[in-house]
């Protein structure tokens, strides 16, 4: 421990001022100059306790600045960090006078029992505890039991601009100090609702009254039917459906011609070749017949020859204007004009794979392994979503979807026998043909396949590893579930949802063939010990599991292992709503950091009595907000529950452009403005952000999200919230700028076991 000279985040607070939307030279000139004249210490005090004890919250009491009073009635209560740890941060002069204070335990909002740390008074100098930091201990029970907690200090040198979301001084009866008019943290204290005609801010009681329809809501579907529809197994006759064209990475238009470089001539845009309506495409093995609108299997000698199809654009499989390569790391290094398909850490990935990496390597396969009903489909719908969300281009194909098309939904447990010869031969199969359909896409661009299927013994994925040698690189992915409550529910939605017993009108006769195909998978089952691989251990719960990894290394596998420690099926609602409307939302400008007008102000009041209905059974729900003041002020009337505020949760950075309109944009800077309409998605502002920048920022917050088990209400910013709304609603990356997302409207996203739901309530016109 010591006095730490860096700026950022300090004990878990979010420090403004590095950045954000204040983009004009004048104003970054103030805070340099600030920083020289008037720099402060942020001290961050915390104590760390497994377990607290009944209703007693860790409190402070002591010398100015940080009470004013020893009198244990006027302490202040230190405030949940984590589920062990309390925090109290403040703000004082370098030179700060020696600060004298104790720990104690009572009740936050009662004055007995009262317990005061044992030992001397504790003295803060230059920011930091004098001598050792020894541990807190408290006497309960009459001295006949001793509770001890760990006790950390840090102090962090910040300009006065960098306050605005920190800790700071606390007077008598816990009046907070302000920064740019607003209070820097919450009291939880109810505020007053006064409207003009004293009911303007209140909600009807049934919040369905306010419910509005979902623009773009998926319909609940079976997991594993929203993997890529087998292309080697479409038979003549079958409808064209995109499912089995290439997924929806961003850099495949939706229809129409699109322009591609051409490496002869970096100055020279070529169109890709259009077909006409007698012409035949060819489609992952398939003819499609432009007159009649089917599929007809093509000879597999026939396909290296052909072109392929992508939302309507055609364009040939390998060759002189892009290779799959580049497709697969959205780079063109032979043409100044192409952009990445992502930004940050997946781009500068992506470019070390390629001068670096083995040509394998490049291409990823998750193979899925496990026993039936232990989450395996949900795992792999979670990942494949996460890493499309980064930009990544990732296709979920599902083995048991390839075995209903082949062979039929209404196979009976004997086909599942290990004795069954025939029914072995025919799952290995359709098994191999999956992997036949993933590899082919792999050399059409794709980048990460998820091959979702039991795999449950040796032969198998002996056999898989073998058909991946000198394609794509295979890491097992294991999931272990012990827990029979689980495995139960599991089961149970198995047979409602599965196309398997679609058919079947009696759910006990289900459920008992189910359950003997379940005997005959764990008689054969072998866990997984070659290769590369990831155990998940009854990690459902998102608690007392564990995961275990072998042999993995790489950035992109890296990021897969800490997401799938983070996540979790235990059901909770993520609410997330822009904040209330600001002076530049009625101005019509870009970004600033201004207040609330009139009616931002009364969303505001609604919000919060939205929140106190929606949430009054959860006591651990928690507030996020962005460090930019409408969404702090949008927050402020919600009482009862902790807040948080992210800068990764800012409004995207306008650069040079913040504080104008779009028209002044396009009057002084018309190029831009050009720009800009032609890709939202990866356009940049000068010395700004791009969509792709503000998602890279956000991945921290979906890590979180995802492993976060109490509700969450997220208060953030059109950018922000359509970045993250993409990630939930699992759409394109090209769509997220256009994304509807209208002001004083909160959307209800529900996670779960059974995928993600969504509702939508809007409370104001």
């Amino acid at each position: 421990m010591g006095t730490s000279g860096s700026k950022g985040d300090v004990g878990g607070a979010a420090l403004p001022g590095d950045g954000g939307m204040d983009g004009d030279e004048g104003s970054a000139g103030a805070v340099m100059g600030s920083w020289h004249g008037g720099a402060q210490l942020y001290v961050s005090l915390k104590m760390e306790k497994a377990r607290i004890i009944g209703d007693l919250v860790p409190h402070v009491y002591g010398s100015e600045p940080i009470i004013g009073s020893w009198d244990p009635a006027h302490a202040l209560a230190m405030e949940r960090e984590l589920a062990s740890m309390w925090e109290l941060s403040f703000v004082v002069p370098p030179d700060h006078e020696t600060l004298d204070f104790k720990f104690l335990l009572k009740p936050k909002d009662a004055a007995t029992p009262c317990i005061i740390e044992e030992g001397p008074t504790r003295l803060l100098t230059g920011g930091m505890l004098e001598g050792d930091v020894r541990l807190a201990n408290f006497k309960l029970n009459g001295n006949d039991e001793v509770v001890e907690f760990r006790v950390f200090n840090k102090a962090d040198i910040v300009s006065p601009l960098e306050l605005a979301a920190s800790w700071r001084v606390y007077k008598e009866n816990f009046q907070p100090s302000m920064v740019r008019g607003i209070p820097d943290i919450s009291i939880n204290e109810a505020p007053a609702h006064a409207t003009e005609d004293g009911s303007g801010s209140s909600l009807e009681l049934d919040l369905e009254h306010y419910v509005v329809p979902t623009p773009t809501a998926p319909p609940t579907e079976y997991a594993a039917n929203l993997a890529a529809t087998p292309a080697s197994l479409i038979q003549p006759g079958a409808l064209w459906t995109n499912d089995m064209l290439l997924s929806d990475g961003i850099q495949s238009p939706r229809s129409g011609p699109a322009d591609f470089q051409d490496h002869s001539d970096h100055n020279k845009d070529t169109e890709a070749p259009v077909a006409d309506s007698s012409k035949k495409l060819q489609v992952s093995g398939m003819v499609e017949s432009k007159s009649v609108g089917t599929l007809i299997p093509l000879q597999k000698q026939e396909k290296q020859k052909g072109l392929y199809v992508d939302r309507g654009v055609v364009s040939p499989k390998l060759g002189k204007s892009f290779s799959a390569c580049s497709l697969a790391s959205g780079l063109n290094f032979g043409s100044t004009k192409a952009m990445p398909e992502a930004a940050g850490a997946v781009a500068a990935a992506a470019v070390a794979d390629r001068l670096h990496g083995s040509k394998e390597d490049r291409k990823l396969a998750i193979v899925l392994v496990g026993l039936p009903a232990r989450g395996k489909t949900f795992t792999a719908v979670k990942l494949t979503r996460y890493l499309r969300w980064l930009g990544h281009e990732t296709k979920h194909f599902n083995v048991g979807k390839y075995r209903r098309l082949k062979h039929g939904a209404n196979q009976s447990a004997d086909f599942f026998r290990p004795d069954n010869q025939e029914g072995i031969e025919a799952r290995n199969e359709v098994a191999a043909l999956a992997m036949e359909d993933m590899i082919d896409w792999m050399h059409g661009g794709g980048q990460v396949g998820i091959f979702d299927a039991t795999n449950s013994t040796s032969k198998r994925r002996q056999m898989l590893m073998k058909m991946a040698e000198g394609n794509c690189k295979i890491i097992f992915l294991e999931t272990i579930c012990n827990d029979r409550n689980i495995i139960e529910r599991n089961v149970r939605l198995k047979i409602q949802q599965s196309p398997d017993y679609a058919d079947q009108p009696d759910y006990e006769a289900g459920l008992q063939d189910f359950l003997e195909r379940l005997t005959n998978y764990e008689k054969v089952y072998e866990p997984v010990e070659e290769g590369s691989y990831i155990k998940m251990i009854d990690m459902v719960k998102g608690e007392g599991g564990q995961l275990q990894v072998n042999n993995i290394s790489g950035y992109l596998p890296g990021r897969i292992v800490f997401f799938l420690v983070n996540s979790h099926l235990a059901p909770r609602p993520i609410l997330l709503t822009r904040h209330g409307e600001s002076l530049h939302n009625v101005r019509g400008r870009v970004g600033g950091d201004t207040v609330l007008s009139e009616d931002g102000e009364l969303y505001a009041k609604k919000l919060a009595n939205f929140i106190e209905k929606r949430l009054k059974s959860e006591k651990t729900a928690t507030i996020w907000t962005s460090t930019l003041q409408r969404t702090i002020l949008t927050a402020t009337p919600i009482v009862g529950f902790p807040k948080i505020q992210w800068r990764a949760l800012d409004e995207i950075n306008s650069g040079v452009c913040d504080g104008m309109t779009y028209e002044e944009i396009k009057k002084i800077m018309p190029e831009e403005y050009e720009s800009r309409k032609k890709d939202k998605l990866r356009y940049r502002y000068p010395r700004g952000e791009s969509y792709l920048d503000v998602i890279q920022r956000l991945e921290p917050v979906i890590i979180e999200l995802e492993r976060q088990r109490a509700p969450v209400v997220v208060i953030s910013h059109q950018a922000v919230l359509r970045a993250l709304y993409s990630y939930f609603a699992d759409r394109p990356l090209r769509e997220v700028p256009d994304m509807e997302m209208p002001l004083h409207t909160i959307i209800e996203i529900q996670m779960g076991v059974t995928g993600v739901e969504e509702k939508r309530y809007k409370l104001m016109d």
